[in-house]
């Protein structure tokens, strides 16, 4: 029984968000849309179409979904409550806060739009993060393997590391070629510190008994580097792209409001500027799905690859 009424939540809190919207009277002039109820039914038909392929299946998937149940619960009855404190009651008066019709309208009606913002900051994005990832980690073996590179180099990067990336965005401008250019290098700046520092961190924790043990079987030092210390500090190597995926998200929003001239942060700078909420609130989401899921396949790679710690870290 217990399972069964959790089973009904999310068809509760729709039915509880669709006769708010419909039903509570409000001061709108605005037509009634049917938006709203177009998406609430498509991810209660994507629920009933999940929840019933996953108990055929896959018993483990489905008492997933059954113990996430009342987080959707809660986020329909969250997006009803918003939409009474902003359309009905005005508790949070217009035009700074939108109901949630506007803000899916905004999908609607300018998705391709969207959609083009959202391919230029996968692009900076990943250029950056790439280039920073790649740099942190050629720093970071120099510096944990060779200790008069490590002399030099580990104050270089307590100096500047800790630094937000944002300040040097003014500099940049000035000295890079280009905003796109300046921004990919803001981003690659962030990911870099991180990636250094627990590329370090990883190699000098590694055991010196493995050392020991690889040179007693006559293993020289390109050995231990590729096949002994490399190997025993990936943990520590997937801990800085996490941090750096994190970082490079803040710099390139940060980026975007700042100068370049497309992408999710100048979308929603553009949209403050003419007092479009709705659009605000809508690369607000955007922001929220895109940077989570690019979080969350790091894990997933993580999980994969490292399977004796795939719960060490939960996601």
């Amino acid at each position: 029984m217990k399972a069964f009424v959790r089973l009904l939540l999310p068809y509760i809190g729709g039915a509880a968000l669709i006769a708010n919207y419909y039903l509570v009277p409000d001061d709108s002039i605005m037509r009634k849309s049917h938006v709203l109820f177009a998406v609430i039914a498509a991810v209660l038909v994507y629920y009933t179409a999940s929840w019933l392929i996953r108990r055929r299946l896959s018993p483990v998937k489905y008492a997933k979904q059954l113990e996430a149940a009342p987080r959707l619960f809660a986020f329909l009855i969250g997006v009803m409550v918003w939409d009474i404190l902003t359309m009905k009651a005005h508790v949070l008066p217009g035009p700074f806060f939108q109901d949630a019709t506007r803000i899916i309208s905004v999908f609607a009606s300018g998705g391709i739009e969207i959609v083009i913002h959202m391919l230029h900051s996968m692009r900076l994005l990943f250029m950056g993060y790439a280039f920073g990832l790649v740099a942190g980690f050629i720093t970071g073996v120099f510096a944990g393997w060779f200790p008069k590179a490590r002399f030099w180099i580990m104050p270089i990067v307590k100096m500047i590391g800790p630094i937000p990336t944002v300040v040097w965005l003014p500099l940049v401008i000035v000295i890079m070629p280009s905003l796109f250019a300046g921004s990919v290098f803001v981003i690659a700046f962030g990911v870099w510190f991180p990636a250094t520092l627990m590329t370090v961190t990883g190699i000098l924790s590694v055991p010196s008994s493995y050392y020991e043990v690889a040179r007693t079987l006559g293993a020289d030092e390109r050995y231990l580097l590729f096949h002994v210390a490399l190997p025993s500090a990936v943990p520590n190597l997937f801990m800085g792209a996490f941090m750096g995926m994190t970082i490079s998200c803040i710099a390139l929003i940060s980026a975007e409001m700042l100068g370049v001239k497309a992408g999710l942060g100048y979308f929603i700078n553009l949209a403050t500027a003419w007092g479009e909420y709705d659009k605000v609130y809508a690369g607000i989401i955007i922001i929220l799905i895109l940077f989570s899921g690019v979080i969350t396949l790091l894990f997933r790679l993580n999980a994969k690859l490292l399977k004796w710690q795939k719960d060490a870290i939960q996601w």
